[in-house]
C-alpha cells in the first residue's frame, strides 16, 4: 500500500530503501484467518470514521514499529497528513482532512524509570555501577498526562525486561510510594508488580470512553544466538507450524521463547479489566523470514548492534496488524462487539 518514499519511515525499518533481498516474496504471502473476514484497511474509510478523533500508541519501539506502517497507510487517505509531535509525544502524523492525530509515546518499561548512581544500601556489592530507579505506581512522563486527548490507546512493554538491557552491574530496583521495596524483587517479579500498577492506573486515570488495546509480544527471531551473540534471521521462507514449538515454547528453553512467557503474565494482569489483548503473537511467529536483518541502511549498524530479527521490515508484517486494528476500532465504534 506504500512504498520507500512514506515521510514517516525509520530509516532502519526501511527495507526496500535499504535493499532487503525478497522483499517481493516477502510481501507476498497472506494471512488468511479461519473463523473471521480480514480485509485491507481503507484508508479514507477509515480516517472517516476517526473524524476528529485521535489514537495513540504507549510503549516501546514495537509498538513504534507498529505505528509507523499505520501512518504510511492512512497517509493514503490524506495528501495532506504531515509529522505531529506534542510535549510528551515521541512522534505521530496529523491528517488535516478529518482531524485525525496518530501519535506515539515512548515508555519501554510504561512505569517511571531514571539512573541514579550507586546507593548506599548497595555499597557492599561489588561491580555495581549504579541503579536505574524503576517506581512501579507511577507511570512514564511521556504518558502520564494523555488521559484526555485520545479516543483509542494501544499499550504495550515487554521486550526491554530483560537481563541484556538492564545486567547486573546496572540492575532495575524498584521502589513504591517513594521507598524502596523489600524484599528486592526480580526482574520477572517486578514486572508484574508494574503490570498491575500501570493497568490499575489506566483502569481509574482513563474515562471508560476510550478504547483501550493491550498488544501482546512480537516475536523475536534470532537463530544461532540473541541479538548480542551473532543471532541471525537470514530467511526466505516463514516457518512451518510444526516448527514453531521448538522456536517458542518455553519448555524448550529456545532463544526466543520470551514472547510467550511474557504473554501469560500479561494475559493475567489484564483479567476483569476495560482493557482489550490485542494477540498478534503466533501469527507473527511464522515470519522469520520478515525482519530488517543486515538491511539497517548503515554501514556500520550490524556491527555495533547485531542483526534486527526484533523489529520489522516496512512494508511489512505490521500491515497486516494494522488490518486487524483497524477492524477491530470500527466494529467497537459500530457497536459489533462488547
Amino acid at each position: 500500500m506504500y512504498d520507500s518514499s512514506c515521510p514517516f519511515h525509520r530509516n532502519a525499518w526501511n527495507c526496500i530503501k535499504n535493499q532487503r533481498e525478497n522483499m517481493g516474496r516477502i510481501n507476498s504471502w497472506k494471512w488468511v484467518p479461519e473463523s473471521c473476514d480480514l480485509n485491507r484497511v481503507d484508508p479514507t474509510g477509515f480516517l472517516n470514521s476517526m473524524r476528529n478523533k485521535n489514537i495513540g500508541f504507549v510503549g516501546d519501539s514495537l509498538n513504534e514499529n507498529f505505528l509507523v506502517s499505520f501512518l504510511c497507510i492512512l497517509k493514503l487517505g490524506d495528501a495532506g497528513a504531515k509529522k505531529w509531535k506534542r510535549k510528551g509525544a515521541w512522534r505521530g502524523a496529523y491528517f488535516p482532512k478529518f482531524n485525525v492525530t496518530v501519535a506515539y509515546h515512548r515508555a519501554v518499561l510504561l512505569a517511571k524509570y531514571e539512573w541514579q548512581a550507586k546507593p548506599p544500601e548497595l555499597s557492599d556489592q561489588d561491580g555495581v555501577k549504579g541503579i536505574y530507579r524503576v517506581d512501579v505506581d507511577n507511570p512514564a512522563d511521556d504518558w502520564a498526562n494523555i488521559a484526555n486527548f485520545y479516543d483509542v490507546l494501544i499499550f504495550n512493554t515487554g521486550h526491554w525486561w530483560g537481563y541484556d538491557k538492564f545486567p547486573k552491574e546496572t540492575p532495575l530496583v524498584f521502589f513504591k510510594g517513594g521507598q524502596p521495596i523489600h524484599p528486592p524483587l526480580k526482574m520477572s517479579d517486578g514486572l508484574k508488580v508494574v503490570l498491575e500498577n500501570m493497568v490499575a492506573h489506566i483502569e481509574k486515570a482513563f474515562p471508560k470512553k476510550i478504547l483501550k488495546f493491550w498488544r501482546l509480544q512480537s516475536p523475536r527471531h534470532f537463530h544461532g544466538g540473541d541479538w548480542n551473540q551473532n543471532g541471525s534471521c537470514l530467511f526466505d521462507e516463514p516457518l512451518e507450524k510444526l516448527q514453531l514449538e521448538s522456536w517458542f515454547d518455553p519448555s524448550t528453553n529456545g532463544v526466543n521463547k520470551e514472547a510467550r512467557k511474557l504473554n501469560r503474565v500479561i494475559e493475567e494482569t489484564l483479567k476483569g479489566t476495560s482493557i482489550t489483548t490485542l494477540d498478534l503473537t503466533r501469527m507473527s511467529e511464522f515470519r522469520a523470514d520478515a525482519h530488517p536483518a543486515i538491511w539497517l541502511g548503515k554501514k556500520d549498524a550490524v556491527a555495533v548492534w547485531g542483526q534486527d530479527c526484533m523489529h520489522w521490515c516496512l512494508p511489512g508484517v505490521p500491515d497486516t496488524w494494522v488490518d486487524i486494528l483497524a477492524q477491530l476500532i470500527i466494529s467497537y465504534n459500530l457497536g459489533l462487539v462488547d
